[in-house]
């Protein structure tokens, strides 16, 4: 069953009450640019049932989240992934979420490297 938190940012784009520039968007997810790019091709992917933490999933969001890492792949000719992207999830303040509804960050568009803390 899907969950919905009428405070939540990402609810309130998937609800359609504050826009977003849509790149994808099916019953189970949307895909969209984010406002604060962090590379030249950054999309969120957003599960349709809000839940901050892996943790926290459901049966039912575990599949929804199945259902976006398997649907991201097919859609690189439309988002211009062909050269790589890198998928990230921020889990907790700690690790820079920001906004509480679990996502995926799809970045692309740039050589990437690999800088721990």
């Amino acid at each position: 069953m899907k969950r919905f938190d009428e405070n939540c940012l990402f609810c309130k784009i998937i609800k359609g009450d504050i826009p977003a520039k849509k790149m994808y968007e099916d019953d189970d997810m949307l895909i969209f640019c984010d406002i604060d790019p962090k590379a030249p091709k950054h999309y969120l992917c957003v599960p349709k049932s809000h839940f901050k933490l892996l943790a926290d999933m459901t049966e039912y969001e575990s599949e929804l989240l199945r259902k976006c890492l398997q649907k991201i792949p097919t859609l690189k000719d439309e988002l211009g992934l062909n050269d790589g992207y890198r998928l990230v999830i921020n889990q907790g303040d700690d690790a820079g979420q920001t906004v509480f509804h679990l996502h995926i960050h799809i970045l692309s568009g740039v050589k990437m490297g690999w800088t721990p803390a």
